[in-house]
Parts: C-alpha cells; sequence; structure tokens
C-alpha cells in the first residue's frame, strides 16, 4: 500500500464504479460506463465448449509484465446518506487496507465522487465506509468473499467489491427475441439443477452445469431457461438461540430483514437474518444455520453468484453459459427478488445492467415497489421480457408495446384452480375455458401447475398433505392450500393402479400447460415427475429433497416421452400458440370458428355447476400463413367415462387420435381404429385425448389408417 497514487474528486452523476487503464500515454482505454465496465482479465479464465461439452482452462495470470497497464484511472460514485466522515478502502492481497475520504468538492446531493489515479489500483477490492460502518458497494459487478457455499456457517464472512473486470468474447451474440407466442418457459434453480449425482456433469452446481445440460434442454424443446436468484446472496442465514424467527422473514425462506436502502449493505448485513440447522459457536451462546438455497433476500444484485461459478470468475461463468444456451436458441431469463424499500430507479439500474452486461433476454421480479411504468419507459428494455406477478390496469397503457409484446405475467390462479380441477372439483367449467384461451393483447400470461414454492407436479398428485418436517419449523411453514390429491396412498407407493393414475394425471397436467394458449413454464424435474418427498418450501434443502435426481424409470421415461412430444406438437403448429387471442367466432366464414366448445351434442357444451367434460376444438384455417391442421381436445376429469360429440367435418377430412394420456406412450398397436368414423366417442374416466383433423386417402380395401402413438395401459 505504499504505491503513490494520484486523488482528485469530482461530482458524479449517478452512483457506480467506473475503470480506465492506459497502456501508454498514447494508448487509452475506453472509459466504460455503468454495466459496461471493461478491463484486463484478472482471474485468467478461459472458457471453451467443445461438442456441447464444456472445457474450461485455466490460464496463466493475464497481469503478467507484457500485459498489466502502466497505470489506471478508477471512479468511485457512492450515494451515502450521511454527514459522518466517508471515503473509499483499498485492500490489498495480504488485507492491509488504505482509506481514501471523500470530500465536499466531490459532492453533487446524496452522492460522492472519488477518483485514483495510479499503477495497480485495480489489483485491489475495495469497500466504502461511513463512520464505524462498512458498506459493500450495492453497484459492485463483482463481489468477493462469498465463493465458498455455506462456508458462513462456521464463520462470518466479509465482503468487498472487485475493481478488476474481464474482457469476453461475445462472437457476435445479442438476445435472441422469440415471440412470446412461440416461448416456451423452464425453470430451474442453478444449484439444485445439477447437483445430484446422477446429473452426470463435471462441474455439479453451477453455471457450468447449466451448459453441459444443453443437449438436453435442446431435445425437450423448451425455448427459454428461467433461473432463480443467481445473483450474488450470502446462503447462510442464522437465528437466535430460542431458534425464533426474527421479523421481515417469512415463511418462505425470503428474508426482508435487512436494510430499506441498497446502500446500506455492510459486512455483516447478510448475517443479521434467520438459519437454522447446524449449531455455531458465537461468543457466549450457540446459533443454528441453515441454507437459503432459493436466494429470495437482499443481495448484490450486480454481480452473478460466485459459488456457481466453477472457474473462479462468475462473470465469465455467466457470460459463457448464455452465450452457449443462445448458440443453440435457449434464451436466459434471470429472476430477481427486491424486499421492501428498495429504490424504484436501482431496480431499473439492476435490469438495464443484466441486460446490457451479460444479454439476458429477460426477467422475471418478485418483491415489493416493482417500478413497472420505468421498466416500460426505457427504451433500452423496449425487446426485454419483463416477467412480473400481476398488473394493475392502470399499467395497460404503459406495457403495450406495439412492435415487441415484451410484458408477461402469471395466468391468474391456473395452477389452483386447474389443480382443482384435475383431482375432479366441480364448478370449475367456466374458468378452465377462460385460463385455456386467455391471451391479453397488452402482455402474455404464463401458465403453470407447479414452481419452486408449493408441491412439484409429482408430488402435487402424490401427497394430501405438506410434509415439511425436514425444515426444522415442526411442519409450520409453507402453505396448506395444495389443491393436491395423492390417488388414494398418501406419498410412495408400490401399487401399481395407484401409480399408474398418477402417472395420467400428471400427463393431464401437462396437456392443460401445452395445450392452453399462454406461454407454458415447465420447472425443472416436473418433465419427469420427479418428487420433493411432498415438501412444498424446499427453500433450506441443500440435499437430495432439493435437488433434481436424474435417476429416470419406465415411469418417468413415459411422462418425459409425453412431455416432448407435447412441445413438439405445440411447436409445429401454430394454431396451439396464436399471437392474438382467439374470439371464438366464424368471422372467416369457413363454417367453424376459430375456437368451439362441445359437449355430447357437438356444439353444446355443458357448462353447469357439475360439469367435468368439455370438448375443445381449435380451426386450424385460422392460423396465421398456411392453414393449420385442427385440432378436438377431449377432456374429462371425472372418474367415470363419459361420451363426447366430435363436430362433422368436410367429406375429404375426418378426426385421427394422435395421443390420450391413459396410452403408454411410443408403442403402436394396429388394433385401435383411430379415424373416427363415428361423431360420438367415449372418453375415459381422467383423461384427456387429442384429436387431429387429416385428410382421408381412399385406397383398395377402405381409407388408409395411421396408427396409434401408444397402447392402452394393462389393468
Amino acid at each position: 500500500m505504499e504505491k503513490k497514487w494520484k486523488v482528485m474528486y469530482f461530482q458524479p452523476e449517478k452512483p457506480g464504479t467506473f475503470i480506465e487503464e492506459h497502456k501508454g500515454a498514447e494508448n487509452k482505454a475506453e472509459t466504460n460506463k455503468v454495466g459496461k465496465s471493461k478491463v484486463v482479465d484478472s482471474s485468467a479464465v478461459a472458457n471453451k465448449v467443445v461438442a456441447n461439452k464444456v472445457e474450461t482452462s485455466i490460464m496463466e495470470d493475464a497481469r503478467s509484465e507484457d500485459n498489466r497497464p502502466e497505470r489506471s484511472t478508477v471512479k468511485f460514485a457512492a450515494n451515502l446518506l450521511t454527514n459522518e466522515d466517508c471515503g473509499v478502502i483499498l485492500y490489498d492481497r495480504k488485507g492491509a487496507q488504505k482509506r481514501f475520504p471523500f470530500h465536499e468538492k466531490g459532492k453533487r446531493g446524496t452522492l460522492y465522487g472519488l477518483e485514483l489515479q495510479g499503477e495497480g489500483i485495480t489489483d485491489r477490492t475495495y469497500n466504502f465506509y461511513e463512520g464505524n460502518q462498512i458498506i459493500t458497494d450495492p453497484y459492485a459487478k463483482e463481489v468477493h468473499g462469498l465463493e465458498k457455499w455455506g462456508a458462513g456457517r462456521t464463520r462470518k464472512r466479509k465482503t468487498y467489491g472487485v475493481l478488476s473486470w474481464q474482457d469476453f468474447d461475445w462472437q457476435d451474440d445479442k438476445p435472441l427475441m422469440i415471440p412470446l407466442e412461440d416461448s416456451i418457459f423452464y425453470g430451474l434453480n442453478v444449484r439444485a439443477f445439477t447437483m445430484h449425482k446422477s446429473s452426470g456433469v463435471k462441474d455439479r452446481g453451477t453455471f457450468e452445469g447449466i451448459v453441459e445440460k444443453i443437449p438436453y434442454l435442446k431435445e425437450l424443446g423448451i425455448t427459454a431457461v428461467e433461473l432463480m436468484p443467481c445473483y450474488e446472496y450470502d446462503e447462510c442465514m442464522i437465528e437466535d438461540r430460542k431458534g425464533e424467527m426474527p421479523e421481515g422473514q417469512d415463511n418462505a425462506g425470503i428474508n426482508t430483514s435487512l436494510s430499506l436502502h441498497p446502500e446500506d449493505s455492510d459486512e455483516t448485513a447478510f448475517s443479521d437474518v434467520f438459519l437454522k440447522q447446524t449449531a455455531v459457536k458465537a461468543g457466549d451462546r450457540h446459533e443454528a444455520v441453515r441454507l437459503n438455497c432459493w436466494g429470495f433476500q437482499k443481495g448484490f444484485y450486480f454481480s452473478p453468484k460466485a459459488a456457481y461459478s466453477a472457474v473462479g470468475s462468475p462473470v465469465i461463468s455467466f457470460k459463457n453459459m448464455v452465450r452457449e444456451l443462445h448458440k443453440n436458441g435457449i434464451e436466459v431469463i434471470v429472476q430477481f427478488y427486491f424486499p421492501e424499500g428498495i429504490r424504484q430507479l436501482y431496480m431499473l439500474d439492476v435490469v438495464k445492467h443484466w441486460v446490457l452486461e451479460y444479454h439476458i433476454d429477460g426477467v422475471r421480479i418478485n418483491g415489493f415497489g416493482i417500478p413497472v411504468r420505468l421498466l416500460a419507459e426505457e427504451p433500452v428494455l423496449k425487446n426485454t421480457k419483463i416477467w412480473c406477478e400481476s398488473y394493475r390496469d392502470e399499467d395497460l397503457p404503459y406495457i403495450t408495446n406495439p412492435v415487441f409484446k415484451n410484458f408477461i405475467a402469471n395466468n391468474g390462479n391456473f395452477r389452483n384452480d386447474m389443480r382443482r380441477f384435475l383431482k375432479g372439483d366441480a364448478n370449475l367449467m367456466n374458468q378452465v375455458v377462460y385460463y385455456q384461451r386467455r391471451n391479453p393483447a397488452a402482455y402474455g400470461v404464463v401458465n403453470y401447475m407447479a414452481d419452486y414454492d408449493g408441491f412439484s407436479l409429482y408430488d402435487s398428485v402424490s401427497y394430501g398433505n405438506k410434509h415439511n418436517e425436514a425444515n426444522g419449523e415442526d411442519n409450520r411453514d409453507g402453505t396448506n392450500d395444495n389443491f393436491s390429491w395423492n390417488c388414494g396412498v398418501e406419498g410412495h407407493t408400490r401399487r401399481k393402479a395407484v401409480l399408474s393414475l398418477r402417472q395420467t394425471q400428471i400427463k393431464n397436467a401437462l396437456s392443460f400447460v401445452l395445450l392452453s394458449q399462454g406461454i407454458p413454464f415447465i420447472f425443472s424435474g416436473d418433465e419427469f415427475g420427479a418428487t420433493r418427498n411432498g415438501n412444498n418450501n424446499c427453500y433450506c434443502q441443500d440435499n437430495e429433497t432439493g435437488w433434481i435426481n436424474w435417476k429416470k424409470n419406465s415411469f418417468a421415461n413415459e411422462i418425459l416421452a409425453y412431455v416432448r412430444f407435447l412441445v413438439h406438437l405445440r411447436r409445429k403448429h401454430p394454431i396451439l400458440h396464436m399471437k392474438d387471442e382467439l374470439k371464438i367466432m366464424d368471422y372467416k366464414g369457413c363454417g367453424f370458428p376459430d375456437l368451439s366448445y362441445h359437449g355430447t351434442e357437438a356444439w353444446r357444451p355443458d357448462f353447469s355447476y357439475i360439469s367435468q367434460v368439455i370438448g375443445i376444438v381449435l380451426c386450424g384455417q385460422y392460423a396465421p400463413g398456411q392453414e393449420d391442421d385442427s385440432f378436438y381436445i377431449a377432456c374429462n376429469m371425472h372418474w367415470t367415462p363419459h361420451k363426447l360429440a366430435l363436430p362433422k367435418l368436410g367429406k375429404d377430412k375426418s378426426w385421427t387420435k394422435i395421443a390420450d394420456t391413459t396410452f403408454v406412450w411410443g408403442q403402436d398397436v394396429d388394433e385401435h381404429n383411430h379415424i373416427q368414423d363415428s361423431s360420438i366417442i367415449t372418453i375415459n374416466g381422467r383423461n384427456i385425448a387429442i384429436f387431429k383433423t387429416e385428410k382421408i386417402i381412399v385406397q383398395r380395401g377402405g381409407p388408409k389408417r395411421t396408427p396409434v402413438r401408444g397402447r392402452r395401459q394393462k389393468k
């Protein structure tokens, strides 16, 4: 710390750290703006993707004598609501520190600006100080101190902003801008996705692990991955000796007890949250620790999570992941949680930083005071998907984007009402057809039957009650409103009849999601029936309960094959994912409306209180461009067989069954006649069947028949 550095003051316009490096007097590096900082790669990491597998090599120190800049200029701008002594602390690799106080000459409002020039500045880490408080920069683009997952269980961790930044070759990468009507979302937790040994990846629980799973994601057919919070945060939470939950911590592991201002993110702030599980000696009392695996807490929002990097550089790891996903046609959506008190302009800065610096395609925002109008009016974000829980009517004029529909919300109570319908509850038919058709003009809607919170899809048909005892809260945490049914046995069973019913119910649920007009969302593992053992609040389960087990038996493979079929069917046929909401009108005068409903008689659906059976027709003549096939979706959620009527087609067309949730997928059987000569069909109890129009090819001996893609399950 004996180097001589030049200290100057400036009046900043916004918070952030700006770095400028110089190789010599005549070669000045580009001065970078917030979100676009760029210096020599101090972590010296190079990533290559070979044959869809990650090959990672750690290079020698890029800051060799040849590469080291002769001098650097670093501009610090901090928003500090104080009249106390304040400034910047620089730390060298041995921990020695030097303080540089802010000055009134460099103050604008509550912003302080300080500029340092000299050699080796960017080899240091930094913090701000305000009186006796040490503050890690909430705008730090990389944070040091939280690299090892769970290390805070045994010691309090200190955090530091990283000044050095990494060059990265994006190779002409840019966001994909896949239209919402063509999108299929896939949610995952970075660590839980590949942490289980059965994942088969080299770098488990990391961004690199996701890259290794790209071939699987491509084969599945999804168009975007939605990542649970992967910004930097301390996953170790602490509660007092009595095991009481401090004020501000809800029962879903969401920490709201941190400082109300992002600028107050000091070294100890992350420790003032509730935890349990492993006893730790802390002074003269014991504290208990548990892990927040979900990340719904205040964090260092500008930095990717270091524990998710296999190569020691979260910046490089995350960028490499985005680039490789984009090469394979898969978008990246990142989830953020903002607790109460976070400034709206700060939220906007966070979103813009990730869009500009990391090329992400969208954000999913949870929390309080979401700045919907600021996000909608920001020109940089006009092509970025913005996913919020819901919108108010007064927001609609702002979020409507006539060029690229980019705002997204959850489709109301789709999950809850469709789960009730799935298990046979009455008085739901009107909600069912509403959710199936809903596709507002102003924004897209997301349909899902399971997410990170609540039961997994398999558990929703296997458990009637939550089983959260492992969370250490006497099963009091997590919702009691799961709208689930265990199919006759609570939890694990070997009874074939129960397993067969559960399998059918899972396929029914996935049919609801993938055959509705909104944006389908599948949470990782649900595509093959993964279980969380009845735990509907796995935020602290960093183990096999919370991780995805990739071992698949015939039960799982059957569900996965059906999902791939539905995804392929949806992507192939535009009528199944229209840009505009269907009108239930024959506005083309072709004899069929774009969407119609049918019951035991064609064109006469039953919407009564007790109705659990309906036929839905989507007419392919209304698809954009070339005429598409038409589809008849026969749905019976009653437990006994029912009859439905197929509307008559022209003489050269017939209805052909292409799928049935009670069939075992992928096995052709010629014994079933799939050209429907009768206008009346019988659909099994708790069953969805899909029919498609096909032209009749008259051959000697009668019309050509197409075998079914499945067979009836043996009882």
